[in-house]
């Protein structure tokens, strides 16, 4: 497939999942049941297993947790009041809800997404709640609907793995963030090089296996786009996580969730 064709995938795939068609992690529907519905309580157990506490859980109305991230970039965001944050891949909101009561009413959230669908349901969710200070913009996260320097954070919950051209996400990511700004990450990277039948599985790109990088490439592409204070670091708990995605093909041997965090010079 050419990057036009994985971007129409994975639009098609989560606008499914945000109309209601599903709502399980990042895992291929043929193996994993991805495509029927799961209760808020499955949704919650799994952002458990992720780091998120109970209170995080409890603050966002029901609905804006889907279950589909890979951990949890809010333990490692450390945000403050009065920042501004930006949610590359934004969802149903449930990563913006959390970050907008961190960095309060002075503060700034934008949460962006390709898929109208996730869109309409955060906007919703958000007006739930009176979150004034959090917004939702259409875009592709490797171009941007925001102006220079704007950002002091920037969070995104297994989503850059799906895009085709990722060194042109951090690029972006750089050019977003303000001085001294930073990266709080988490997303599947590739630990060993798949065997060919998963590398070629479409259901893995949208499964978020087969476009997950290397942490070298991750971090070359971090350093070409003028980061600094790199780290990616590995989880190798992440393993059952990872294996429920696609039960009895063995992804738990070439992914892991990691999370990753870097710097704009100031």
């Amino acid at each position: 497939m050419d990057s036009t064709e994985i971007k129409d995938m994975v639009r098609a795939r989560y606008g499914s999942i945000a109309a209601g068609a599903g709502s399980d992690c990042c895992a291929p529907a043929a193996t994993s049941g991805c495509c029927a519905p799961a209760p808020a309580a499955v949704a919650h157990g799994k952002s458990r297993g992720m780091g998120y506490s109970d209170a995080q859980l409890a603050a966002v109305p029901e609905g804006a947790n889907l279950g589909l991230g890979c951990g949890n970039p809010q333990a490692i965001a450390d945000l403050r009041p009065g920042e501004t944050v930006v949610d590359l891949g934004s969802g149903a909101g449930f990563d913006c809800l959390l970050a907008g009561r961190q960095v309060g009413a002075e503060g700034r959230v934008i949460g962006v997404d390709m898929t109208h669908e996730m869109l309409a349901k955060a906007r919703a969710n958000a007006e739930r709640v009176g979150a004034a200070n959090v917004e939702f913009r259409l875009g592709e996260i490797e171009h941007l609907p925001i102006a220079d320097a704007t950002a002091d954070v920037i969070l995104s919950n297994c989503v850059i793995n799906l895009v085709p051209d990722k060194a042109q996400v951090f690029q972006e990511a750089f050019r977003v963030l303000k001085p001294n700004g930073r990266l709080a990450i988490s997303d599947v990277v590739n630990t060993t090089p798949l065997p060919g039948d998963l590398a070629a599985d479409q259901a893995l790109v949208c499964g978020c296996v087969a476009g997950a990088a290397p942490v070298r490439q991750i971090e070359a592409w971090l350093a070409a786009a003028g980061f600094t204070a790199i780290e990616v670091s590995v989880k190798p708990e992440s393993r059952a996580m990872i294996a429920s995605w696609a039960p009895g093909r063995g992804i738990e041997n070439y992914v892991a969730s990691a999370t990753i965090q870097a710097r704009k010079p100031a």
